[in-house]
């Protein structure tokens, strides 16, 4: 029996006969009374879903924006990093398939509000707050709730996602103060055929250009897998409608997988990733990285016009920022699309839970 104090979730539509539909996310779960969605947080108590996960977190991190990736959003500066549990994808070669592959401890757990994670941003000195780790789309009605008072303190908020919200849902994050987006674009639609069959990549990218759109920031993360997506079609399709949906500006982070959980082919192979730089720089994007490699000059942000080093990273940290107070190249004036600022500040990242 699920306890009646869950607050109910904002984004559903009852379907009579004791189901209901969540709309938290994409994958739009039909819900019978007693019943969960595909996540495990959103539940059906007597026709209606509430979100029985609300505040049950797995961790909470005060980490370096850098780490997430985001190098374009508030380079330099930290965020209160938390995740829940549960996913809405549940990829086989998950990093954090310990918590993306659990069910929240609805009995047992301990339930921060969203009070505990502002106040602890604050009392830390980090500049904003971040979803991540697990998927976002899993708590929307707890991060609509923080991210409203993070904003009211003057903290930024942004998540690392899979980018299946539903419309929706995508539409009240940005007005709570949600306004970065670091989105894992997982494969194209063949590539799909084969793992993680039922979800759509263009749906993703739709959410992408809709928060664009919306004026948030958004930077995409294309992991490469061995035997999912790492066939030149699917390169050439994912680099493609980058350009064409979401524009040569936004960056695009070609990161290495390492063998994790259910999947165990080797790491991806540098001169892959090599590759499908090379076919993302030729397409126009302007802002390729290569991550997961340990290759500072691969992270670092290089003048698209005159290709002087203007923002230097290593270990997740800013080395070198040379760049002028309205982020333009000082050797030829272009200017860089950067969001916030924070670099002169030292600080030790701490594990909080």
């Amino acid at each position: 029996m699920i306890p009646m104090e869950y607050p109910l979730a904002r984004f559903q539509e009852e379907l009579g006969e004791g189901r209901a539909r969540c709309r938290a996310c994409s994958r739009f779960c039909t819900i019978r009374d007693g019943g969960f969605g595909i996540c495990w947080n959103y539940a059906n108590i007597g026709g209606k879903i509430f979100h029985v996960g609300y505040g049950l977190l797995s961790s909470i991190e005060s980490r370096p924006i850098e780490i997430k990736p985001f190098f374009h959003y508030w380079p330099g500066s930290s965020a209160l990093t938390f995740s829940n549990w549960g996913c809405n994808f549940y990829c086989p070669w998950c990093q954090n398939h310990r918590i993306s592959f659990s069910r929240p401890p609805a009995d047992s757990g301990v339930r921060h509000s969203p009070e505990d994670l502002v106040e602890m941003a604050k009392a830390f000195g980090d500049e904003g707050l971040c979803a991540s780790f697990n998927e976002p789309a899993t708590q929307v009605d707890f991060l609509l709730d923080v991210f409203s008072l993070g904003k009211k303190e003057g903290l930024y908020s942004t998540v690392v996602t899979n980018g299946y919200f539903s419309h929706a849902s995508l539409e009240a994050l940005i007005e709570s103060g949600c306004d970065g987006f670091s989105i894992d674009i997982k494969g194209c639609p063949k590539s799909h055929t084969k793992i993680l069959k039922g979800v759509d990549p263009n749906v993703v990218l739709s959410n992408a250009k809709h928060a664009i759109e919306l004026n948030a920031h958004v930077e995409m993360v294309f992991l490469i897998v061995p035997g999912f997506n790492d066939d030149d079609d699917c390169i050439r399709w994912i680099v493609e409608k980058h350009v064409s949906m979401l524009g040569e500006d936004v960056p695009l982070h070609i990161n290495r997988y390492y063998p994790a959980h259910r999947y165990a082919s080797p790491p991806t192979p540098l001169e892959k990733l090599l590759f499908a730089k090379k076919i993302a720089q030729e397409a126009g994007v302007k802002f390729v990285y290569i991550g997961n490699v340990g290759l500072p000059e691969f992270e670092s942000t290089y003048c698209p016009t005159c290709g002087k080093l203007l923002i230097a990273r290593s270990g997740y940290e800013v080395t070198a920022y040379n760049l002028d107070k309205e982020n333009r190249c000082p050797r030829c004036n272009t200017r860089i699309p950067l969001r916030g600022c924070n670099i002169k500040k030292d600080k030790r990242w701490r594990i909080l839970l």
